[in-house]
């Protein structure tokens, strides 16, 4: 089949996830349009059948915010009449559903009917498209979709409590490439070169926005490092990142964190770590949290949104109430303290991420495209 694929660029899950199911599509023979405003961060070109069409935005003084949404749903009309494209496949309900949904009444009037499958991430519905000043468009936006997809059961109930929501909502979980995370990487991880033989590794990654709660991070390392040495590696950027330094220094522990930035190398940072730390507000599910696992390292973290869909408590690791930093850095402190209970966590986490291969996960977006183009030949 013919996809366009529209996302957010970014670091973000749902623009990792977006790029990683386009990449999957193309292997897979279908034919990937991407159409945004910057390349995706992970995008792989090697693969045939990929297309990246940027978004441009012409600014004028007139505006104080550049209508994106315009451009974006231009752009589409352009890319599904000149690539025949039969699916629009949109990644957050913002602005990117209500920009299809303009596309396709434009479509219509050429006689052409584009399918719209529009995926729900998290804070498109749990934060912003939430607000009185966008609820009603994304309401709207979703219910005309031709197909509505959420990435955890959590989510699927967040967005029919809060909305009103007339159409049926397919939940396909996030998933990961399994290759990614070859035995290979734990043979060449040079732990050496971070930390002492007798130090633990505790990770972090995420976008260091408020909702990460990324000075309990700094406060759940600081506990465990008190009884057992370790280093931790901070990976991303974002608004509370200077929090976190702060926080690390006020508690004596800055000297044993490692600011490492973004990056796109996360399998080869996961393959140092011993625990991975993730306290969050709340997670439409959790994806760094299942890329940890399936870098074989067990997971600390609340116990919100769809977390507890990815991270079995006692098995892969264990949940808390938010907040409670006590507890994690008890937990953390459990799994680390014995070598033995250690490496029978990194195994529990590495045979659970299996569930989530993305040939496990890819054929539900498949039968819903299938499904979908089955209905326009009715």
């Amino acid at each position: 089949m013919k996809i366009g694929i529209v996302c957010y660029p970014t670091f973000g899950g749902s623009g990792v996830v977006a790029t990683e199911l386009g990449m999957a599509l193309a292997h897979k023979g279908h034919e990937v349009h991407f159409i945004t405003y910057n390349q995706p961060v992970r995008l792989d070109f090697l693969s045939s059948g990929l297309h990246f069409h940027q978004v441009q935005i012409q600014e004028y003084p007139l505006f104080q915010y550049q209508p994106y949404e315009l451009a974006l749903s231009s752009k589409m009309v352009d890319i599904v009449t000149k690539f025949k494209l039969e699916i629009l496949h949109v990644h957050y309900a913002i602005p990117h559903a209500y920009a299809a949904y303009m596309a396709k009444q434009m479509l219509k009037e050429q006689g052409i009917d584009v399918k719209v499958v529009t995926t729900l991430h998290g804070t498109d519905i749990t934060l912003v498209g939430s607000h009185p000043s966008y609820k009603k468009a994304v309401e709207f936006s979703i219910n005309q979709s031709d197909a509505v997809t959420t990435v955890s059961n959590s989510l699927k109930n967040q967005t029919l409590a809060s909305f009103s929501i007339k159409k049926d909502i397919h939940v396909i979980y996030n998933f990961i490439e399994l290759e990614k995370y070859p035995d290979i990487l734990h043979e060449e991880c040079q732990r050496i070169s971070i930390a002492t033989e007798d130090e633990r590794i505790l990770t972090h990654i995420s976008n260091f926005r408020p909702v990460k709660r990324t000075k309990d991070v700094i406060e759940i390392f600081y506990e465990v490092q008190k009884k057992l040495p370790s280093k931790l590696l901070l990976v991303g950027e974002g608004p509370d990142l200077i929090a976190a330094r702060t926080r690390a220094k006020e508690l004596g522990v800055f000297d044993n964190v490692l600011f490492l930035g973004n990056s796109v190398e996360l399998e080869k940072i996961l393959c140092y770590s011993d625990l991975f730390l993730l306290p969050s507000e709340t997670e439409s599910f959790g994806l760094a949290a299942l890329e940890a696992m399936a870098a074989k390292t067990p997971v600390i973290s609340s116990n919100s949104g769809g977390l507890p869909e990815v991270n079995v408590q006692g098995v892969t690791g264990f949940l808390s109430d938010v907040g409670n930093v006590k507890e994690m850095a008890e937990n953390a402190l459990y799994i680390l303290e014995d070598k033995e209970r250690l490496r029978q966590f990194k195994k529990n986490a590495w045979e659970h991420s299996r569930k989530f291969s993305i040939d496990a996960i890819l054929p539900d977006y498949e039968k819903i495209y299938e499904d979908l183009d089955a209905q326009r030949d009715k």
